[in-house]
């Protein structure tokens, strides 16, 4: 049965390490938590390393870059792992060709520029990445809508049928399907891709739930001195809780996130019956759960 908690005080102390999820558990798009900042900054002065692991598809350099002006304090983490790092790692050795058609924001061209110590690494070592139209591409990226405040996937069902024809695979910068933007719900690069599926496409995806990002973080936090014992915190069922569970790690579920309308009125305090039913449905167990990161 998931144990649901008042704060993350509770049990930080069994662990070395936490995976933590930044959109929906320590921001909301706009703005920081002051409740999670507290958590992790708390966390950290104990000697714990707080990795911040984000579906976001930019790599980790346009990420800090974002939540440095949004105001989140450095000594909340050591380090940032992005879908876009892992992303990044696959298309710079050959996953989807090296010609590729891009689909994203012209901010997210960062996903093709801006690397990682680590990766930037690699991107020196290999032939350049060239943008082209579809019908001279290898395959596609994919790092969301190009316009996800307005647009839906539905706008994209030609693009992706065009795609289709011609047999391209897509990499997918980031699975998750929807995000909050302060109260609106945005679509992502997993919505995308979901529909290219659906229509018979080959997707390949690097975020959470799957494995690469992980095997990214578990690097990193190994390079800062990391220990074994590791939370993975979150809001999204199908990214963060399936993830953690399937890499075989404890699994806080952030219940006044994504989904706070499913677990009573009082998103601080998710009910335990209707948690209970709801994770059962869906076949999940989390071994905790908590209204919010505080």
């Amino acid at each position: 049965m998931t144990r649901i908690i008042a704060s993350l005080a509770e049990i930080s102390a069994d662990y070395d390490a936490l995976f933590c999820d930044l959109w929906g558990c320590v921001h909301n798009g706009k703005a920081p938590f002051p409740t999670a900042v507290a958590a992790l900054q708390a966390y950290r002065a104990q000697g714990g390393r707080v990795i911040l692991l984000t579906n976001a598809p930019r790599p980790k350099p346009s990420v800090v870059a974002q939540i440095d002006a949004m105001g989140l304090p450095r000594d909340t983490w050591d380090d940032v792992v992005t879908s876009g790092d892992a992303a990044q790692y696959a298309l710079l050795t050959g996953a989807v060709g090296r010609k590729v058609h891009f689909i994203g924001t012209e901010r997210e061209l960062s996903f093709f520029r801006d690397f990682a110590p680590d990766l930037a690494e690699i991107a020196a070592k290999e032939p350049p990445i060239e943008i082209v139209p579809m019908d001279q591409a290898e395959g596609i990226v994919c790092t969301g809508l190009r316009d996800d405040h307005h647009e839906t996937p539905d706008d994209y069902r030609a693009e992706l049928l065009m795609a289709k024809t011609l047999g391209l695979p897509m990499l997918c910068a980031n699975p998750d399907i929807v995000v909050h933007y302060g109260e609106q719900l945005l679509y992502c690069a997993g919505a995308l891709a979901a529909e290219y599926e659906k229509m018979g496409g080959t997707a390949f995806y690097f975020g959470k739930p799957h494995p690469p990002i992980y095997d990214l973080a578990r690097r990193r936090l190994a390079a800062i001195g990391g220990g074994d014992r590791i939370l993975c915190i979150g809001d999204g069922p199908a990214t963060d809780v399936q993830g953690g569970l399937s890499e075989g790690l404890d699994t806080l579920f952030v219940t006044g996130g994504i989904e706070a309308t499913a677990f009573g009125p009082d998103s601080d305090n998710p009910d335990p019956a209707l948690l209970e039913a709801w994770l059962s449905t869906r076949q999940l167990g989390p071994g905790y759960a908590i209204g919010h990161l505080r």
